[in-house]
């Protein structure tokens, strides 16, 4: 007995022309996952050989290796074939390594935190 509906079905099968090509996945928490497509299933759960997930802060990024991985198809919002012969990314974007990337997504993070704090302190205002 199957609990996936046709809609579902016909979803999982599209993924089958993708088996065996990299892959760009972007999930619900904006996280890019590059790897090459081994199984899916019905409910669009994946798994990627390869994987690594591409961190872009900036005009810096990183690949950050994470092997065989395993995605939950809930997480999942696209889905695409990379051209394997082109260049992935602008010329102006620099590879930096994964201590430097971190340091730089850390320091975003701080400085988005800090402008909501800052909305909310001039709240009261009311600018309009």
């Amino acid at each position: 007995m199957s609990w996936a509906s046709p809609e579902d079905t016909y979803l999982s099968t599209s993924l089958a022309s993708y088996l065996d090509r990299k892959l760009l996945v972007l999930l619900r928490d904006g996280r890019k996952l590059l790897g090459i497509l081994r199984s899916f299933d019905q409910f669009a759960n994946a798994v990627l050989e390869g994987a690594c997930e591409r961190a872009i802060v900036g005009d810096l990024y990183c690949d950050i290796p994470l092997g065989l991985y395993v995605i939950r198809g809930e997480n999942v919002v696209l889905i695409g074939e990379l051209d394997v012969e082109k260049e992935e990314l602008p010329p102006h974007m620099r590879r930096v390594s994964t201590d430097e990337i971190r340091r730089a997504q850390k320091a975003e993070r701080e400085a988005s935190d800090l402008k909501g704090t800052m909305r909310k302190r001039m709240e009261f205002l009311d600018l309009d």
